[in-house]
């Protein structure tokens, strides 16, 4: 989260009352998100209910924008944090295991924090520009899966051959690099498409999209478990 002080030391009396108060005003603000929208967001508001003067509030939060950033982070780093945990529990070879606890994680998060999902990837808030310290914790999920994949290409098996996947294998060069594995780039294509399939498919399931098309959730992510195995050609 941001602005907390590191839990190897206990917090002296002034950090304490600086994080509890941080808490306070996550808590109003994610209360402000599921009654009037992330653009409804008020310091004004928060400082109310929280019996201080908004120059108060200004002190950690210096406006809207400053507020929105650090729910944003602290909602892709919880989310990425818990698939991070979910996968690790999971054994390394057993790859079909880890894919599917990455899937049912992401689908379970964000049905328990449909307000703090809909923040990260619901429709933009007007007027506000994420800074680049979202991007890190925007990535860890999609991280998380491209090890993945990178583990089933190790282990012999592989992604498919992506039809027509030139220009995407070349914005993949990058990842790839970093991950210090240049030369599967084209392979990591793969990675791009379960995250925009599963991303995609729990914003369908969270904004109602699958009344009357889908009458069985669970049933539905775990088909997306089969079809993102047979797409890595994972047993």
């Amino acid at each position: 989260m941001v602005d907390s002080a590191s839990s190897e030391a206990p917090l002296g009396p002034r950090a304490r009352a600086r994080a509890e108060t941080l808490d306070r005003i996550r808590i109003i603000a994610l209360r402000q998100l599921g009654e009037v929208g992330a653009a409804g967001l008020s310091l004004r508001a928060i400082a109310r209910e929280l019996g201080v003067v908004s120059s108060a509030v200004y002190r950690y939060c210096p406006s809207r924008d400053a507020l929105l950033t650090m729910l944003i982070i602290d909602a892709y780093t919880d989310l990425g944090t818990t698939v991070e945990r979910a996968e690790a529990e999971v054994a390394r070879d057993d790859l079909r295991g880890r894919l599917r606890a990455v899937v049912l994680t992401v689908r379970a998060w964000a049905r328990a924090n449909p307000q703090r999902y809909s923040l990260i990837y619901g429709t933009p808030v007007p007027g506000y520009a994420a800074p680049s310290d979202t991007i890190a914790p925007a990535s860890m999920v999609g991280l998380v899966l491209t090890r993945l994949l990178v583990d089933v290409i190790a282990a012999g098996y592989g992604p498919l051959p992506t039809v027509g996947s030139a220009a995407a294998t070349h914005a993949m060069e990058g990842v790839a690099a970093a991950l210090g594995t240049p030369e599967l780039a084209e392979q990591l294509v793969v990675g791009i498409d379960m995250w925009l399939h599963l991303f995609g498919a729990v914003s369908f399931e969270l904004g109602g999209q699958f009344v009357n098309v889908v009458s069985d959730g669970p049933a539905y992510f775990d088909f997306l478990v089969d079809e993102f195995a047979a797409r890595m050609r994972v047993p």
